[in-house]
């Protein structure tokens, strides 16, 4: 392409797109790091109040950093929504609605916090990979089927004498750091994979939107997709973007690749080199599999329900009266391009207009409001404040919180004297003193900085009842010091 007109597309792009809005906006720093915070991690959509709320508590601090941000998170919010930052869509659950991350806003928060904290891109594992899908396609494309046995061949016996060389003793297993570098590598990948679900989601929103237009604008395109629709074919689902996505879909859902892929990461995190890897980062893993399912299942839904809403759009007869709508704005617009040469916007017309307003049906559907409802009849008690108890309080804090330090300083502490050690060991030597409190608790502290394992065990442990109870789970095991 030549460089004048790479100059003009860029320049075009620079000003729809909203990624390189963002990136370009005097205040990216505050909304890159806001929105990632809160949008960007396991939780990728919040109901608007509760995301408000949370945003307007770290404007709050923002401020206290000498930062000058005149608006509250609603206006900040409004803001983002209208440059294209934020999708606001209605709520399944509440009467509310909720926000998430655009496809663009993702976009350009990766790619920021990519330069914040700059992966190397160039590892023994990416070419390692590279190589190994290079091959792959090479094998799966050739035509020559002889050649595609011979290229077959070879890899059947690289395999046979990788094998003799592990029965040898020659083929030692992958050292810590490199097996480092790899899970890291593919923790990189991962990231990316949840995000492109927005992508699709925003595809199908724009497919849906371009059939409902192709019905109203085009004639002839209004008759095909009537006659297809009727016919029980669903445009969406048979679109690129909706082929594509079903095949990932079926991949995602096959139970044998689950099965698999969940006992593969057992594994790889029971392993001596996983202990390097963050708390986040075996969280993603261990979740990976279930965050991708959830975001095939939303996706699906949405799909479904756009695909039912074009077939009943066609069927009501909907679409004939948004053309005839589309027919009376044109002509709307045509008179006033002509009445334009000769009539300025603001010269009066002499037509009225009232606004319309919601009529009250019955007299009986209006709630009075009584005053002695409201009205104290009881006389109001006085309460004489007194000095609170320290041990009272501290034993009102230990009957409705988890005891989190104390947990932690009992597995540290058993794991000064063991490597590993599970949570009955922990429960053995130090009994549980907040009852099932203290067992969820460290239940949560393996799970979150610990492996588990595919064998159960019994957990005991004595109620405030002073009952003895027992719970057979899968054995949660402590490898390394609990922060």
């Amino acid at each position: 392409m030549p460089a004048v007109a790479q100059v003009l597309q860029l320049a075009q792009l620079a000003e729809r797109d909203g990624a390189w809005r963002l990136l370009r906006a005097d205040n990216a720093a505050i909304i890159a790091g806001l929105l990632g915070a809160h949008l960007g991690g396991d939780e990728r959509r919040w109901d608007a109040e509760e995301l408000y709320e949370r945003l307007d508590t770290d404007l709050e601090r923002l401020r206290a950093q000498g930062l000058t941000l005149p608006l509250s998170a609603q206006g900040y919010c409004a803001q983002w929504r209208a440059a294209g930052f934020l999708v606001r869509r209605p709520s399944a659950e509440s009467r509310g609605e909720t926000l998430e991350l655009s496809p663009d806003a993702i976009a350009a928060i990766r790619f920021v916090q990519g330069r914040a904290e700059p992966r190397s891109s160039v590892t023994e594992s990416r070419l390692s990979s590279l190589a190994a899908q290079v091959r792959q396609l090479a094998i799966d494309t050739d035509p020559d089927a002889a050649a595609r046995i011979a290229l077959l061949e070879e890899e059947i016996r690289r395999i046979e004498r990788r094998i003799e060389a592990l029965r040898s003793g020659d083929d030692a297993a992958l050292d810590p750091d490199r097996a480092l570098e790899r899970a890291r590598d593919l923790l990189a990948q991962a990231a990316d994979v949840p995000d492109d679900f927005a992508r699709v989601r925003a595809e199908f929103e724009a497919l849906n939107a371009s059939l409902r237009a192709k019905i109203i604008e085009s004639d002839s395109s209004q008759a095909a997709v009537v006659d297809e629709v009727f016919s029980g074919i669903d445009h969406i689902s048979e679109s690129d973007a909706g082929r594509s996505f079903t095949a990932f879909s079926q991949l995602v859902l096959d139970p044998a690749l689950g099965a698999a892929f969940e006992s593969d990461i057992r594994r790889v995190l029971d392993r001596g080199f996983a202990r390097d890897l963050t708390p986040a980062e075996r969280r993603t893993l261990r979740s990976f599999l279930t965050t991708l399912k959830e975001r095939s299942a939303e996706v699906h839904d949405v799909v479904t329900m756009f695909a039912r809403a074009l077939r009943r759009y066609v069927q009501s007869q909907d679409y004939q009266r948004d053309r005839v709508m589309r027919g009376l704005l044109r002509r709307a617009q045509h008179a006033g391009v002509e009445a334009a040469a000769h009539t300025r916007p603001w010269h009066p017309i002499g037509l009225t207009l009232d606004l319309s307003s919601v009529p009250v049906a019955s007299v009986g559907a209006v709630d009075l409001h009584d005053p002695a409802e409201l009205a104290a009849t009881d006389d109001v008690p006085e309460h004489e404040p007194g000095l609170a108890s320290l041990d009272e309080l501290r034993a009102l804090a230990r009957e409705t919180e988890i005891d989190f330090a104390e947990l932690t300083r009992n597995v540290n502490e058993l794991l000064a004297e063991v490597r590993t050690c599970t949570v009955a060991d922990v429960l053995a030597r130090h009994p549980a003193t907040q009852g099932v409190g203290s067992v969820v608790g460290l239940l949560s502290l393996a799970a979150d900085q610990g492996t588990v394992d595919d064998e159960p065990e019994v957990l005991s442990w004595e109620g405030s009842d002073k009952v003895t109870r027992a719970a057979v789970v899968a054995a949660h095991r402590f490898t390394g010091v609990v922060q």
